[in-house]
Protein backbone atom coordinates (compact mmCIF):
# COMPACT_ATOMS: atom_id res chain seq x y z
CA UNK A 1 0.00 0.00 0.00
CA UNK A 2 1.48 3.35 -1.06
CA UNK A 3 1.42 6.25 1.37
CA UNK A 4 -0.25 9.41 0.23
CA UNK A 5 2.18 12.18 -0.69
CA UNK A 6 1.68 15.37 1.25
CA UNK A 7 3.09 18.75 0.31
CA UNK A 8 4.93 20.42 3.18
CA UNK A 9 5.90 24.02 2.69
CA UNK A 10 8.30 26.02 4.82
CA UNK A 11 9.27 29.42 3.50
CA UNK A 12 10.45 28.94 -0.08
CA UNK A 13 11.14 25.24 0.52
CA UNK A 14 8.34 22.94 -0.61
CA UNK A 15 8.61 19.21 -0.16
CA UNK A 16 6.41 16.63 -1.77
CA UNK A 17 6.93 13.66 0.49
CA UNK A 18 4.87 11.03 2.22
CA UNK A 19 4.71 10.95 6.02
CA UNK A 20 7.07 7.96 5.89
CA UNK A 21 9.56 9.84 3.72
CA UNK A 22 9.35 12.78 6.09
CA UNK A 23 10.09 10.51 9.07
CA UNK A 24 13.02 8.98 7.18
CA UNK A 25 14.41 12.45 6.43
CA UNK A 26 13.94 13.60 10.02
CA UNK A 27 15.60 10.42 11.32
CA UNK A 28 18.58 10.89 8.99
CA UNK A 29 18.97 14.53 10.06
CA UNK A 30 18.92 13.48 13.73
CA UNK A 31 21.54 10.80 13.03
CA UNK A 32 23.86 13.36 11.44
CA UNK A 33 23.52 15.64 14.45
CA UNK A 34 24.12 12.75 16.85
CA UNK A 35 27.26 11.65 14.98
CA UNK A 36 28.83 15.05 15.52
CA UNK A 37 27.65 15.31 19.11
CA UNK A 38 28.65 11.77 20.10
CA UNK A 39 32.22 12.27 18.93
CA UNK A 40 32.68 15.45 20.97
CA UNK A 41 31.05 13.98 24.05
CA UNK A 42 33.11 10.81 23.86
CA UNK A 43 36.38 12.74 23.56
CA UNK A 44 35.48 14.91 26.56
CA UNK A 45 34.34 11.85 28.51
CA UNK A 46 37.59 9.98 27.80
CA UNK A 47 39.64 12.99 28.86
CA UNK A 48 37.68 13.34 32.09
CA UNK A 49 38.09 9.67 32.92
CA UNK A 50 41.91 9.84 32.82
CA UNK A 51 42.24 13.01 34.92
CA UNK A 52 42.22 11.33 38.35
CA UNK A 53 45.23 9.28 37.30
CA UNK A 54 47.34 12.36 36.56
CA UNK A 55 49.90 13.61 39.09
CA UNK A 56 48.37 17.09 39.59
CA UNK A 57 44.88 15.75 40.36
CA UNK A 58 45.92 15.33 44.00
CA UNK A 59 46.37 19.10 44.40
CA UNK A 60 42.69 19.82 43.79
CA UNK A 61 40.75 21.15 46.77
CA UNK A 62 37.69 19.30 48.05
CA UNK A 63 35.18 21.53 46.27
CA UNK A 64 37.12 21.17 43.02
CA UNK A 65 37.04 17.39 43.33
CA UNK A 66 33.29 17.58 43.98
CA UNK A 67 32.83 19.74 40.90
CA UNK A 68 34.89 17.26 38.90
CA UNK A 69 32.56 14.43 40.03
CA UNK A 70 29.53 16.53 39.02
CA UNK A 71 31.10 17.09 35.59
CA UNK A 72 31.70 13.34 35.17
CA UNK A 73 28.06 12.71 36.14
CA UNK A 74 26.78 15.29 33.66
CA UNK A 75 28.90 13.98 30.80
CA UNK A 76 27.92 10.39 31.63
CA UNK A 77 24.23 11.28 31.54
CA UNK A 78 24.77 13.19 28.29
CA UNK A 79 26.51 10.17 26.79
CA UNK A 80 23.60 7.94 27.79
CA UNK A 81 21.13 10.32 26.15
CA UNK A 82 22.93 10.55 22.80
CA UNK A 83 23.71 6.83 22.57
CA UNK A 84 20.26 5.58 23.64
CA UNK A 85 18.69 6.30 20.22
CA UNK A 86 20.92 3.58 18.75
CA UNK A 87 19.53 1.04 21.21
CA UNK A 88 15.97 2.24 20.68
CA UNK A 89 16.44 1.92 16.92
CA UNK A 90 17.67 -1.67 17.35
CA UNK A 91 14.71 -2.52 19.61
CA UNK A 92 12.12 -0.89 17.31
CA UNK A 93 13.73 -1.89 14.00
CA UNK A 94 11.12 -3.12 11.48
CA UNK A 95 8.27 -2.68 13.94
CA UNK A 96 6.70 0.32 12.19
CA UNK A 97 7.52 2.64 15.08
CA UNK A 98 9.67 5.23 13.31
CA UNK A 99 7.43 8.07 14.48
CA UNK A 100 8.01 7.08 18.12
CA UNK A 101 11.73 6.63 17.40
CA UNK A 102 12.06 10.10 15.88
CA UNK A 103 10.11 11.73 18.72
CA UNK A 104 12.08 9.96 21.46
CA UNK A 105 15.41 10.63 19.73
CA UNK A 106 14.59 14.31 19.37
CA UNK A 107 13.81 14.60 23.09
CA UNK A 108 16.88 12.58 24.12
CA UNK A 109 19.08 14.73 21.89
CA UNK A 110 17.78 17.94 23.44
CA UNK A 111 18.27 16.59 26.99
CA UNK A 112 21.72 15.23 26.08
CA UNK A 113 22.78 18.57 24.65
CA UNK A 114 21.51 20.37 27.75
CA UNK A 115 23.56 18.05 29.95
CA UNK A 116 26.56 18.55 27.68
CA UNK A 117 26.16 22.33 27.99
CA UNK A 118 26.07 22.08 31.78
CA UNK A 119 29.17 19.86 31.71
CA UNK A 120 31.00 22.34 29.48
CA UNK A 121 30.15 25.25 31.76
CA UNK A 122 31.30 23.34 34.84
CA UNK A 123 34.47 22.00 33.18
CA UNK A 124 35.47 25.46 32.00
CA UNK A 125 34.79 26.88 35.46
CA UNK A 126 36.88 24.13 37.05
CA UNK A 127 39.85 24.77 34.77
CA UNK A 128 39.72 28.53 35.40
CA UNK A 129 39.27 27.91 39.14
CA UNK A 130 42.42 25.75 39.23
CA UNK A 131 44.46 28.17 37.10
CA UNK A 132 43.25 31.57 38.32
CA UNK A 133 41.26 30.97 41.51
CA UNK A 134 37.74 30.58 42.85
CA UNK A 135 36.44 34.04 41.94
CA UNK A 136 37.63 33.76 38.35
CA UNK A 137 36.02 30.31 38.19
CA UNK A 138 32.66 31.70 39.34
CA UNK A 139 32.86 34.59 36.87
CA UNK A 140 33.72 32.14 34.09
CA UNK A 141 30.78 29.91 35.04
CA UNK A 142 28.44 32.89 34.91
CA UNK A 143 29.76 34.10 31.55
CA UNK A 144 29.60 30.61 30.07
CA UNK A 145 26.05 30.11 31.35
CA UNK A 146 24.89 33.40 29.84
CA UNK A 147 26.61 32.56 26.54
CA UNK A 148 25.15 29.07 26.48
CA UNK A 149 21.63 30.26 27.22
CA UNK A 150 21.96 33.02 24.63
CA UNK A 151 23.16 30.66 21.90
CA UNK A 152 21.16 27.54 22.75
CA UNK A 153 17.87 29.02 24.03
CA UNK A 154 17.42 32.66 23.07
CA UNK A 155 18.87 32.54 19.53
CA UNK A 156 16.75 29.55 18.39
CA UNK A 157 13.62 31.24 19.75
CA UNK A 158 14.46 34.46 17.91
CA UNK A 159 15.01 32.51 14.69
CA UNK A 160 11.77 30.59 15.18
CA UNK A 161 9.89 33.82 15.75
CA UNK A 162 11.38 35.25 12.52
CA UNK A 163 10.28 32.20 10.59
CA UNK A 164 6.65 31.41 10.06
CA UNK A 165 6.69 29.18 13.12
CA UNK A 166 6.19 25.94 11.22
CA UNK A 167 8.62 23.08 11.41
CA UNK A 168 9.25 19.81 9.67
Amino acid sequence: MREETVSYQHGDDERNESPGERLDRNWNELLQELRVTQTGIQILFAFLLILPFQARFDVLEGRQVHLYVVIVGLITASTFCVITPVLIHRMLFRRRAKDELVRATNKLTIVGLGLLGAALVCATALVVDVVLGRTAGYITAALCTVSLLGLWVVLPRILLRRSDGRYE
